[in-house]
């Protein structure tokens, strides 16, 4: 830890703890305050007993060190902080001035050394409920309201807090089991009729949510589950009201809405049995516990998280408006869809008539009349050119065939003898008068070759004047000189 170097001045010299050097002396009915002497009166005012309470407490606690888990942080627009230093048995309130807001880096509360370990976010700006942190000021009472509380000079983070730990650890636990898969969710219903609120009956938040759903939620019916929100038996009221709520399907929806709190006031939220209840729930659940900035686990397992109550009757019902507009939208739009159909069915009315005027019978055979008259005309005409081109035609064929038709005659003469001796020569049977013989297969064709003849098949040799039935017995094939 070396390196480091000491608080400033501001801090140096100041003990811890300096002991008592505040003493009430009960018999004498005298306080000696910082080495003054003063009488007890009988009867304090309000103001006196103040500043009796203030003088001992400063003078017995100047600067003094608290361990504690942030919570209820406020930061109102004088840049100050207001803040909670809470244990698991008691709270202290705490400001941080705004002048007093140093960047320090890293300190030791035992000697004061302060370390340069690279620059960080300053804590005024991160400080957030759940923290557990390290806090050095002196212990006060603020005269005007009696309250108790320690002016915080030097603020460092000391890890954190038991409840943010908790929440992570749950959060790990619920995720692996499956809590907050997006495929598990479902849909809240558009517009639904029958809602479940599970909810404290008299917190702001029913109130905010009720308002909403009036100017909103047209002919819905809303069903108030009462529960604890906060303290040690809310998780289990809200679980017996999850179920009452879910009980015989009425519900459309659940929504679980309380209004905003520091970590501690959301705690019952952030139980195992209450996220239970919720994934378990038949009907989907919307989930609207604290303000934006508030995310517990009610709000990770819920089907829908809304970020305030007020948000959630939002995102169950439209505005009453958007619906008007969408009703008059639609109005507008089946009005002009009419519109279009009238037109589309008188155009289509208007065709049948106009083709009715078109095609009625009288019409119709009239025009086939004419029709007919028009190509009996032009057919007669037509046969009598027909007729005369024939004729002429007919005429000089037969003229010129009386000139080509004996030259033809001749020469079909001379070509059909010639025809007739090619014939004679080409005739299969001929050369069987020579002594040749045909050797026919099974299937009607002749043999060319000694592979076309298969050993063991019969075959039929044509000879000149008969066939001889012969079976193959043994088949040579000649070679050639080569």
């Amino acid at each position: 830890m070396g390196g480091g170097a000491r608080l400033p001045h501001a801090f140096s010299g100041l003990p811890v703890f300096l002991g008592n050097q505040s003493l009430i002396d009960r018999d004498s009915l005298r306080i000696r305050l910082l080495g003054k002497e003063r009488a007890l009166p009988e009867i304090y005012t309000v103001r006196e007993l103040n500043e009796a309470i203030k003088s001992l407490v400063e003078s017995v606690f100047p600067f003094v060190w608290v361990r504690g888990e942030v919570s209820n942080v406020s930061r109102p627009g004088s840049g100050h902080i207001y803040f909670s230093l809470k244990d698991a048995d008691a709270c202290l309130n705490a400001v941080w001035f705004k002048g007093r807001q140093r960047s320090w880096e890293r300190f030791d509360p035992l000697t004061g050394e302060v370390y340069e370990d690279g620059p960080r976010p300053p804590l005024s700006a991160t400080l957030e409920n759940g923290q557990e942190v390290l806090a050095a000021g002196r212990l006060t009472i603020y005269e005007a309201r009696g309250a108790f509380q320690l002016v915080v000079e030097v603020l460092q983070e000391s890890g954190a807090g038991r409840l943010q730990q908790e929440f992570a650890a749950l959060k790990r636990v619920l995720a692996a089991k499956g809590y907050f898969a997006l495929e598990r969710k479902r849909p809240i219903p558009a517009n639904p009729a029958r809602v479940a609120v599970v909810t404290a009956p008299r917190g702001a938040a029913i109130r905010d949510f009720l308002r909403l759903a009036e100017e909103r939620g047209a002919g819905c019916e809303i069903r108030i589950f009462p529960s604890l929100v906060q303290g040690t038996d809310a998780p289990q009221s809200i679980v017996q009201a999850m179920e009452q709520a879910t009980a015989g399907q009425w519900a459309e929806a659940v929504a679980l809405i309380r209004g905003g709190g520091s970590l501690e006031d959301l705690r019952a939220f952030n139980d195992e049995r209450v996220a239970r209840a919720i994934f378990e729930s038949p009907v989907p659940v919307i989930s609207g516990v604290g303000h934006e900035v508030d995310i517990s686990i009610a709000d990770l397992t819920a089907d829908v998280r809304a970020a305030t109550p007020s948000h959630a009757a939002q995102l169950l019902w439209p505005e009453r408006r958007a619906l008007a507009r969408r009703v008059e939208a639609a109005f507008l739009s089946l009005e002009r869809a009419g519109e279009r159909l009238l037109s589309c069915a008188e155009n289509r009315l208007e065709f049948p008539l106009r083709a009715l005027f078109w095609f009625s019978p009288e019409k119709v055979l009239r025009r086939a009349d004419e029709r007919v008259r028009d190509a009996g005309l032009r057919l007669s005409l037509a046969m009598e050119a027909w007729f005369f081109r024939m004729e002429a035609r007919l005429a000089v064929q037969e003229r010129a065939f009386s000139r080509v038709g004996a030259a033809a005659s001749e020469r079909a003469d001379r070509t059909l003898a010639l025809l007739e001796a090619r014939l004679a020569s080409l005739d299969p049977r001929r050369p069987l008068d020579l002594g040749y013989a045909l050797v026919r297969l099974g299937d009607g064709s002749f043999a060319r070759s000694v592979g076309d003849v298969q050993l063991g098949t019969d075959v039929d040799i044509l000879v000149r004047d008969g066939v001889i039935a012969a079976r193959v017995l043994r088949g040579v094939k000649e070679k050639n000189d080569e």
